[in-house]
Formats: structure tokens, sequence, C-alpha cells
């Protein structure tokens, strides 16, 4: 069972959603994975067991690579493989794009395209002292309520996002070329290309195409029967070869085999 919401008003400017997730009925172990889809991103996970998350390199990989209990998920625009065979009880935020500093301490562009351990931002103490208390609340709201709480007190406000950054998110979001929005904020693409991927984890254009895959994954997901020519006309697609071959370079497989996998979630795919 999930939980998912938005999170306090205080934390809205840099957070878009908090999670928890408690552990599932005793089932006997089967080795499973999943295919986790980009969203462009960076998303702070606490694991409250003892089993680290497991991820893997391709689909070859057996035994995959341990990356701990407590992570950030950096901003990435590819997918990676996920080990489900020992699911723990979880707590995680999808932070808006350029709250990095603010919430983690640091910006973005270091932590794109990896996970990396949050007791290297926070502290090793620090952070399993959280995860110990998370562990210890009784229920997946109490988790949340309380996971909340803690990233009000890592908040530093003034530490908030870059009005460049701002302006070029907002003409991104209205479906604005790069070279437009650079324009409009009379710096060059250059400089913003520089601005924002130290903000967000990844440059404006890579950007742009993550909120229109994202577009394009909730169409898929609401009407599976949607003819991908159609789909491909109304995202903006040249044509539904180019949708296929961008669907291909940031989801890892075609959108024949997105449908086929019929994900609950639409960026979990079953594998």
């Amino acid at each position: 069972m999930s939980l998912r919401r938005p999170p306090l008003p205080a934390l809205r400017p840099f957070v878009e959603l908090v999670w928890a997730s408690e552990l599932p009925p005793p089932v006997r172990p089967v080795p499973r994975r999943e295919r986790v889809l980009p969203t462009g991103a960076l998303h702070p996970v606490f694991r409250l067991g003892e089993t680290p998350l497991r991820l893997f390199r391709d689909l070859d990989d057996a035994v995959g690579e341990a990356v701990g209990c407590a992570l950030v998920g950096g901003a990435r625009a590819s997918p990676y493989l996920k080990d489900l065979s020992r699911p723990e009880p979880s707590v995680g935020a999808l932070l808006r794009p350029g709250a990095a500093a603010a919430l983690l301490g640091v910006p973005a562009a270091p932590l794109s395209h990896t996970h990396t351990p949050l007791g290297l931002l926070w502290g090793e103490a620090a952070v399993e002292d959280l995860r110990g208390r998370l562990a210890e609340a009784p229920t997946a709201a109490a988790r949340l309520a309380l996971f909340e709480r803690l990233l009000l007190a890592r908040l530093a406000p003034r530490r908030g996002l870059d009005p460049l950054v701002a302006e070029a998110l907002t003409g991104l979001h209205r479906l604005r070329p790069v070279a437009r929005v650079a324009r409009e904020a009379g710096v060059s693409q250059r400089h913003l290309a520089r601005v924002f991927g130290e903000a967000v984890g990844l440059t404006p254009r890579t950007w742009g195409r993550m909120l229109r895959f994202g577009r394009t994954l909730e169409r898929l997901s609401a009407d599976p029967a949607l003819p991908l020519a159609d789909l491909a006309a109304a995202e903006g697609f040249a044509d539904q070869a180019h949708l296929t071959r961008e669907f291909r370079d940031l989801a890892g497989l075609t959108p024949g085999a997105y449908r086929r996998a019929a994900p609950r979630e639409s960026r979990h795919v079953p594998i």
C-alpha cells in the first residue's frame, strides 16, 4: 500500500509530492525487477528496513549493486532497473526543479544521473537518526507527517529558486523554444544552459523533452488504445516514428512494449 499526496503548504514551493509505502503482506520472495522511467526531478528516499536499494546496469546484470537505504535519486533523462524482490517500508519526496539547494544543501547538477547517499549531504549520523525515527512511526500516514516535519527543519528558504531559472521553467512549461526563452530572459543560450543545469540538473532542452515525455505518458496511461499517430500529433512530434524514437531514448523501450507491460503506475514498468 502506498500513500501519496501534496506536501504541507510551507513545502509546496520546493516539493511536488510526498509518499510513504507499507511493507506488503509476507510472501515467498520471488526475484522481480522494474524499469523506473525518468521524471527529470530529484527524489530523496528513506528505506526503513535493513535491505538497501539494489540497482542493475542492464537486463543481463544478474547481481546488481546495493546503493544504500537513504538516497537521493538525481535528475535524469534515462531509466534505471530496480530490484523488487525484497521490499521495505519507504518514505520519500519528489522535489520541484531548482529545490535541491534549499532542501539538500547542494545544487542539482552534482547529483544528476545517479543515486547519491544522503549521508554524504546531511552526515551519516544525522541520516541514521532520521531513518530510525521514521521507522518507529506506527503507520504510513504517521511516517509521512514526520517526514514533512524533518524536511521543514532542513529547509533553507533563502536558497530559493534563481529568478532566471524560474522564468525559464515558466517558458518551457508554455512550450516555448529554448532560444526564445533565453532571448526573453535577456541572456545567451549558453548562459541559460549553465545556470539552469546547475540548479535543475538537466539542460533546458532536456528538461523540455522530459515535460513532453511526461505528458505523453499521461495520455498513454489514460487511454492505452490511443493510436500512436494521434498521440504523436497531440504532443507535437513530427510523426509516429519521431514519437517512437524519443520514447525509446527516454524510456528504454518502445510505446508498444510499454503498452504490453501494462504498468499500474505510469513510470514503474514491470520486467
